[in-house]
Formats: structure tokens, C-alpha cells, sequence
């Protein structure tokens, strides 16, 4: 039997179908975790890896340059990392009297993975969180 579907009827079970799917997403985005990253966005930050020193080793130069300071001590203790077209590494490295520098250093792709320091800040302190700049 084919009956008649007016209007009405057509809005209220699209309003129905909306509520449902908002209903469904609202859910969705409660279970998720805080520290779930954002797509594009940092990572949390967390201990300096060995593959983190490595990075720091071989832009020390180009960090004294830029800061116009010769670093007797440069070892990485925290970072964050963002995945772009590459990688950038945000990385909170002791310079020794309890000061600090944060580097961010892009690392390219496979076919181009060099390294440079893309930002810079300097006069840090050990209480300074590392993070996106």
C-alpha cells in the first residue's frame, strides 16, 4: 500500500535522524581522552630520548650561532614533537647554571631529512614548560 508522505512528515524525521547523529557525536567526543592529541597539533611532552640528543648534537652549532653563545654543556631533558610535512621538535635543552634554551627544530621528510632550527628561545628556566612556538 503506497501512502502519502507530506512535508511535515519529511522535516520531522530529518529532525529525528539530526538529533540521533548529534546524540551519537556528543558521546563520541565525551570518551575521548584529554591527552589524545590533536591532529596537526604537539604531542605532550616528555623525557629527552637518545634520538633526541642525537638531534641536539648536531644542531648545537647552529643554535650557538644564532644565540651568539658558546654552550659548554647541551644535553636535551623534555621535548614535544609535531608531525607537518616533516617533523618539528620542541626541545627544552640545560645549558648548564640552571639555565635553559627551547629549540624547535624542523627535521625534513625521508628524501630530505635535514636538520634546522627553525625558533629559538632563550634565558629559560628549569620550571619552563616546553610547547608549541
Amino acid at each position: 500500500m503506497i501512502t502519502r508522505v507530506g512535508v511535515a512528515d519529511i522535516i520531522q524525521t530529518y529532525r529525528l535522524s539530526y538529533r540521533l547523529q548529534n546524540s551519537v557525536n556528543r558521546r563520541r567526543s565525551n570518551n575521548r581522552t584529554s591527552k589524545m592529541p590533536l591532529c596537526g597539533g604537539a604531542k605532550e611532552p616528555e623525557a629527552a630520548t637518545e634520538e633526541i640528543q642525537a638531534i641536539c648534537d648536531q644542531v648545537k652549532a647552529e643554535v650557538e650561532q644564532q644565540a651568539g653563545v658558546t654552550y659548554d654543556t647541551f644535553r636535551a631533558t623534555t621535548f614535544s614533537s609535531q608531525v607537518v610535512a616533516g617533523t618539528n621538535y620542541f626541545i627544552k635543552v640545560d645549558v648548564g647554571s640552571e639555565k635553559f634554551v627551547h629549540l624547535r627544530v624542523f627535521k625534513g621528510l625521508p628524501h630530505a631529512p635535514e636538520l634546522k632550527v627553525s625558533a629559538l628561545q632563550l634565558d629559560k628556566g628549569k620550571e619552563d614548560a616546553i610547547g608549541y612556538f
